[in-house]
């Protein structure tokens, strides 16, 4: 073998142990779950001996109130949960980022939420909106105000609470790594310029930090799409379907329906739809990266 053709197999060599892996960890679980989403498969059958039959289960789900349920519930606590995230995650950020005495440990106390396993958070939360003797009831009775039914009326709003408490602090550490890295001249600059501190958030900082946000959004979406212990030990999914997102509905249709094949087509459905808000959000990225670098070029030229 040449040298230069050596040269050229050695970095496909050393890609080639991470793409096994890749392929076994990843396809072929994924195109296992594609080819059992046709067939009508149970727990008591191999995947080869359940029957094949097309496109029913997609089209079983597709005309399922249920489900269709169990999606919209997925996309309001999505939707709810990341938009304030980023926006108390953010804003703290941007609050934050000056020299302040002690701010390690802040950050160390901001992120503690995070270390805290989903089934713990569940738990904790659950107890503080026990209709009784929970934290959040004993306070509105001690106020001399109306207890309220957390977990009940506003169960879905309860749980969004517990979501934003334990992850915004993810948000917050992104946000100010990001603003932290900032070129210091661009804003410099605008500060000669008489940019307002106002100014500088919305035509510096946050367009600077948008490629970053994009990104951190999107990783929080993905998780809010997946969520499940947490919804699980607090309200198991009810009252009635008021917080069964897909995540627990696709839990509950292979272990306690047993049809693994409806499951696997809602799971591809999910797929598809985190797919979808992926290509967006890259494509929206690119277009705030172009921006950014407009802006650094500006910034370069006034220099």
């Amino acid at each position: 073998m040449s040298r230069a053709l050596a040269n050229r197999l050695t970095p496909y060599m050393f890609m080639a142990p991470a793409v096994v892996i890749m392929t076994m960890a990843l396809l072929y679980p994924l195109m296992y779950m594609v080819w059992g989403s046709f067939r009508d498969w149970n727990p008591s059958q191999t995947i080869g001996e359940a029957e094949f039959v097309g496109l029913k289960n997609y089209i079983t789900l597709w005309n399922d109130p249920n489900f269709h349920e169990s999606l919209g519930v997925t996309l309001r606590f999505a939707f709810f949960v990341v938009g304030f995230e980023m926006l108390i995650g953010v804003g703290l950020a941007l609050l934050l980022d000056r020299n302040i005495r002690g701010m390690s440990v802040l950050r160390t106390l901001f992120i503690l939420p995070m270390m805290i396993a989903p089934v713990v958070v569940g738990l904790m939360w659950r107890y503080m909106y026990h209709p009784t003797v929970g934290t959040f009831n004993r306070f509105l009775d001690d106020v001399g105000l109306p207890k309220v039914d957390w977990l009940g009326q506003h169960a879905l709003g309860s749980i969004i609470i517990a979501d934003i408490w334990q992850w915004t602090p993810f948000i917050f550490i992104l946000s100010l790594a990001a603003l932290q890295s900032l070129p210091r001249s661009a804003l410099e600059a605008a500060r000669i310029d008489g940019a307002t501190a106002w100014q500088q958030i919305i035509h510096i900082k946050l367009p600077l930090m948008m490629p970053v946000l994009i990104v951190t959004c999107l990783l929080r979406l993905i998780d809010a799409f997946k969520v499940l212990e947490v919804i699980l030990v607090m309200t198991e999914g009810g009252p009635g379907l008021s917080t069964e997102i897909l995540a627990l509905r696709i839990s509950r249709t292979a272990t306690e329906f047993r049809e693994l094949g409806v499951a696997a087509a809602m799971s591809n459905y999910l797929l598809v739809l985190l797919l979808a808000f992926t290509v967006a959000m890259f494509a929206f990225t690119s277009l705030q990266e172009k921006r950014a670098a407009r802006i650094r070029a500006a910034v370069e030229e006034d220099e």
